[in-house]
């Protein structure tokens, strides 16, 4: 799996330092910075310059980049994406440091366009605060729509599921986390894992009546009828082969 594809933007003198800064500990990431701030990062040969209008830079920067980080104001970052916005399965992540860099925030696509991870990786290297509002990270629990992503593995579920069993996660309501397959090394967060999650090896040990919902790490194939007797309940992870 390839790195995603970052680009470190500045408009102002400011940013443009900032980005300087960072640039040295980020080798991979792609810079964009106004044409009048060259002197600034003229030594780095992954920079590039821009004239004319900023909003003009936007919908390229949609096109080409996975994580989009504006040393930008974060009103005038939401002005500037929202006419590209389609979907968080296809908006990049959009992240938006201060011009002090003393808070990292991402504002879009933080679960599934990994916005969220960005920023406290970018808030490590920067020693500023990331500021996550997303409730599973808040709250240090289980990320429903992008669990086990790390380790390959594919959620199968209806969307309403996701959202409706994302939404028991996250107000503590009794979850039954079952896993038949794939690696245990699934909770990366330094936290216990929550109490509302209970554990077990086979589905055939969950009594369902004592749960608001499943997620279930599984290869096997789920019948129709079991779809629709957990409705809306159930959320299936797939691993690799």
């Amino acid at each position: 799996m390839s790195s995603p594809k970052m680009v470190l933007v500045a408009i102002t003198k400011h940013g443009a330092n900032q980005v300087a800064q960072l640039a040295a500990k980020l080798p991979e990431a792609d810079i964009l910075v106004a044409e009048k701030f060259q002197e600034l990062l003229a030594h780095n040969t992954a920079v590039q310059f821009y004239a004319g209008s900023f909003k003009a830079q936007i919908a390229d920067l949609f096109k080409k980049y996975d994580q989009i980080v504006f040393f930008v104001s974060l009103g005038a970052v939401v002005r500037l994406v929202a006419p590209f916005l389609k979907s968080k399965e296809e908006d990049p992540g959009i992240i938006v440091v201060d011009d002090a860099a003393q808070f990292v925030i991402p504002v879009l696509s933080g679960h599934v366009g990994g916005a969220n991870a960005c920023a406290e990786n970018l808030a490590t290297l920067l020693g500023a605060t990331p500021v996550l509002t997303t409730a599973s990270d808040v709250s240090k629990t289980i990320p429903v729509d992008i669990l086990g992503r790390e380790l390959g593995w594919q959620v199968e579920a209806p969307k309403i599921n996701i959202t409706r069993v994302s939404a028991h996660v996250v107000n503590e309501e009794p979850i039954a986390f079952v896993q038949e397959a794939g690696s245990k090394n699934w909770w990366t967060r330094s936290t216990p894992l929550p109490k509302n999650i209970q554990l077990f090896d086979e589905f055939a040990a969950v009594d369902l009546s004592q749960f608001k919902a499943v997620l279930w790490v599984t290869k096997q194939a789920i019948p129709e009828a079991l779809w629709q007797q957990l409705h809306e309940s159930l959320v299936v992870y797939r691993v690799p082969e």
